[in-house]
């Protein structure tokens, strides 16, 4: 039997790369929490400790490294999931959310008949940084009847605020900055 995975241990995997994208962010890489099965598998038992399989019918994960983390968690829990990509990226008839950027607006879809109304939601992404990204994911799943029981993130950059913008719902970050 495997000790369970803390977060204190998923956050000493992930590194910080100075200066990417651009000058001044200290991105946050994942991609060595990924690569260690037990840090992933982990991570995957802290973002959905609080439900049984069965007690979610979607797990909505948001584009790109959202899916990642919210398909696996569709597995454990015995959900279907639920992309949320960029505008143009989903072959059926959508619906679309605007959310503002720093400098200038992006857009969001759903496929329409991705979600029934009161299907029971478990939204999940990889970051939470301002919230708009995970808030104009939010307002289609409200929009498509269903209700988000929680936002569950890997990590959250606490200096953006961003869980202002989901303040109507239970949200898990495992880690903070």
């Amino acid at each position: 039997m495997t000790t369970p995975v803390t977060s204190a241990e998923i956050s000493a995997a992930i590194r910080t790369v100075p200066d990417f994208p651009k000058p001044g962010i200290q991105f946050k890489d994942i991609t060595p929490v990924l690569a260690d099965a037990r840090l992933f598998s982990g991570a995957i038992d802290l973002l959905t400790q609080n439900f049984a399989p069965g007690t979610i019918d979607a797990v909505v994960g948001i584009d790109a490294r959202g899916f990642i983390f919210a398909a696996a968690a569709a597995r454990k829990l015995n959900a279907g999931f639920v992309p949320v990509r960029k505008k143009g990226k989903l072959p059926f008839t959508t619906i679309e959310q605007d959310y503002a950027l720093e400098y200038g607006h992006a857009t969001v879809a759903i496929h329409t008949d991705a979600l029934q109304p009161g299907a029971r939601v478990l939204l999940i992404d990889d970051l939470l940084a301002t919230g708009g990204t995970s808030a104009a994911a939010a307002a289609l799943v409200q929009e498509l009847g269903a209700t988000i029981v929680e936002a569950g993130f890997l990590i959250e950059l606490t200096f953006l605020h961003g869980r202002e913008k989901l303040s109507g719902f239970p949200i898990r970050s495992l880690i903070a900055y």
